[in-house]
């Protein structure tokens, strides 16, 4: 990849304070203006995009600030921190959940450590660590080697091997959430991948970070954060303590979401503290940036030496050198042709986005509630495309023998951020799924998150977006690689720390959902079958005749596993369904039903008359019970129970 060496020169002045806001107009101009973008119409640009972004997304409140060349050009806020009382969003003071855009923070913690000779980035975790985390994959047998031993620089690039558990992050009580020596304990994942091999996205790896941090360091995380970044950096507004302190109280934005054209306001979500745990202003956010960017003070903006800050910009793991991968906690990425940090943030109510061109000397930061988690990355598009358009690119066609090539790319792929030991596996059949099909003039056609863009060969398993549109929470599908993962699944790279691998047929999402429907029918059918021959029984009346008690039984066993899978379906759907504020199943935020437990047991009742259904139908076949196409009747629905179980027990889920 290509860097453009040119730094901003631009000198800026301050020429007054607006309202919940400040801004900072371009002075003196430098020679080459030809290199440096001109950022005079920045207030007026900003006010239109985000009017836009806060009507096209039903946004009530958002803070943003831009710093170029060690300066704030650009602070403002939008909407009301308070819709109730009309209180506007003042960018110095107003504080925003800031999700997973805290994990910078975590890392800048222990790269201070590491230049104090405290922590060692390629050392072995347990050094640090008073409890084990599993020594072997998940798929690997005692009499396996051990994988090899998970360090800091895995952490902080994502590529630990950890799988991963969405319903263990956010919490709305207090008493919910584990403080974090227990968190890191209670909720350890299995080891997914070699670490070093695969990057996959990992909340409890940055957690796992921030627990070092407090047993090196003696003190809590958020003692040190606040002692060692926020002091130094005079981040007067910002925490990760959950809840805040009493002082900061006041100045936290209200969450909302537009449910049904009116906005209902969310809680304060507690979140582990290292992974996405702090709480923030612009203002001080700006300051942050100010730190990484490249500046005369060799102390780096006071929390890291200069050399620190370089190391950690720089690239330090990819899938492919084709691809943007991770820098030391920072995504890279490609925004009209400029390398970019950045690292988004997302609670269940807030969405963040810090964005930084060290070459240009810029940065820029957004946060908002009740919008979409891609609404800061089409801002800081929208920004590039003002100030640093892109140059234009060509459009090859797909070269020849593109179509016998590409046809082993076709099927769908899962996230391999995701579970592989627990129930949640089911759950990379509803979410994170890239469809590639392959069209008939050679063009890969890549469906993600509800839009599909056509991809063209450059080289043998690389290919190039040509229209832009799809992407995901970490980063663009600007190029996508096909690989191999560790295990000999096709493996679909894109820029960023995410990858995915190849389902396949029977683990496929097609599959899976065609055959429980199916499945449910032919149950469904059965049980109405069976209740209109019953029913027709008792109007004719026939002589009284006495069937064997295990026909009887059999016959009942077959009818309640029929009920009890039709309820089983029901919870389910309930446990799913969408809470309106705050985009997710209420299990996903630790709100259990009543009946959680319920179809617990349920499930293992299902197991039980699956087993009774096997042998009952080996008797019925034995003795002649019914007629014969009541026996094969009841054969096939005992093969199509046991094709529902060994879905159950596939997915995790028994």
């Amino acid at each position: 990849m290509r860097e453009i060496r040119i730094y901003l020169m631009l000198f800026v002045v301050l020429f007054g304070n607006l309202f919940s806001g400040t801004v900072v107009q371009a002075g003196n101009q430098p020679a080459n203006q030809a290199a440096i973008a001109n950022y005079t119409d920045i207030e007026a640009f900003m006010d239109q995009e985000m009017k836009t972004q806060m009507e096209k997304f039903n946004i009530p409140n958002a803070a943003v600030a831009v710093v170029a060349n060690g300066e704030v050009i650009f602070s403002q806020g939008y909407g009301y921190a308070d819709l109730e009382r009309e209180i506007p969003v003042n960018p110095e003071r107003t504080l925003f959940r800031i999700g997973s855009t805290s994990k910078l923070l975590t890392w800048t913690a222990v790269m201070q450590l590491v230049e104090q000779g405290k922590l060692d980035l390629e050392a072995d975790i347990h050094t640090y660590l008073d409890f084990e985390i599993p020594d072997r994959l998940y798929t690997q047998s005692a009499q396996e080697p051990a994988a090899a031993p998970v360090t800091l620089t895995h952490l902080m690039t994502h590529t630990a091997g950890f799988e991963d558990y969405p319903d263990m992050i956010f919490r709305l009580e207090e008493q919910q959430m584990l403080p974090l020596e227990d968190y890191v304990r209670t909720f350890m994942p299995q080891r997914a991948f070699p670490p070093g091999e695969v990057v996959a996205y990992s909340n409890y790896g940055t957690a796992l970070a921030g627990y070092i941090v407090e047993r090196v360091a003696g003190q809590s995380f958020a003692d040190y954060v606040e002692q060692h970044i926020f002091t130094p950096l005079g981040m007067e507004y910002s925490s990760f303590r959950q809840p805040l302190p009493e002082r900061l109280q006041p100045h936290m934005a209200r969450a909302y979401r537009l449910v049904q054209g009116e906005y209902e306001e969310g809680q304060f979500e507690f979140v582990p503290g290292p992974a996405g745990g702090m709480s923030s202003s612009a203002a001080d956010m700006s300051k942050f940036m100010v730190a990484y960017l490249p500046s005369e003070n060799e102390q780096g903006g006071r929390i890291l030496r200069e050399e620190t800050i370089r190391s950690m910009r720089n690239q330090q793991f990819t899938q492919h050198p084709f691809l943007s991968g991770t820098a030391f906690g920072f995504m890279e990425g490609v925004f009209n042709g400029e390398r970019t940090l950045f690292h988004g943030g997302s609670t269940m109510l807030f969405d963040t986005g810090l964005y930084l061109v060290p070459e240009r000397n810029f940065g820029l930061f957004v946060s908002y509630s009740g919008g979409s988690y891609l609404t800061h990355t089409g801002l800081f598009q929208a920004f590039m495309d003002h100030y640093y358009p892109a140059p234009p690119e060509d459009h090859p066609q797909p070269p020849e023998g593109t179509i016998e090539r590409s046809r082993q790319y076709v099927g769908e792929y899962q996230q391999n951020r995701r579970s592989f030991t627990t129930s949640e596996r089911f759950l990379s059949l509803t979410m994170g799924l890239i469809q590639v099909q392959l069209d008939k003039e050679g063009y890969l056609l890549v469906s993600h998150a509800g839009e599909t863009d056509r991809f063209v060969e450059i080289e043998p398993g690389i290919y190039r977006n040509l229209e832009q549109r799809i992407q995901d929470y970490y980063g663009a599908f600007r190029t996508i690689v096909f690989g191999v993962d560790p295990y000999g699944n096709t493996m679909l790279m894109p820029d960023g720390p995410m990858t995915y691998s190849k389902a396949p047929w029977y683990a496929s999402s097609s599959f899976t959902f065609l055959m429980i429907i199916a499945i449910l029918l032919f149950i469904l059918i059965s049980l109405v079958f069976w209740g209109i021959r019953a029913l027709l029984r008792l109007i004719r009346r026939p002589k009284l005749q006495t069937s064997p008690k295990l026909a009887r039984a059999a016959a009942g066993a077959a009818v309640a596993f029929g009920v009890l899978t039709l309820s089983c379906l029901i919870g389910v759907a309930m446990n799913g369904q969408i809470d309106p504020v705050y985009g997710l199943p209420k299990v996903a935020f630790g709100i259990m039903p009543s009946w959680n437990s319920l179809l617990d047991m349920l499930l293992w009742l299902l197991w039980i008359l699956g087993i009774s259904m096997v042998i009952f139908a080996i008797i019925a076949v034995w003795r002649k019970y019914w007629r014969r196409s009541g026996r094969i009747h009841y054969v096939l629905f005992t093969a199509v129970a046991w094709m529902l179980l060994s879905l159950f027990i596939y997915w995790q889920l028994i």
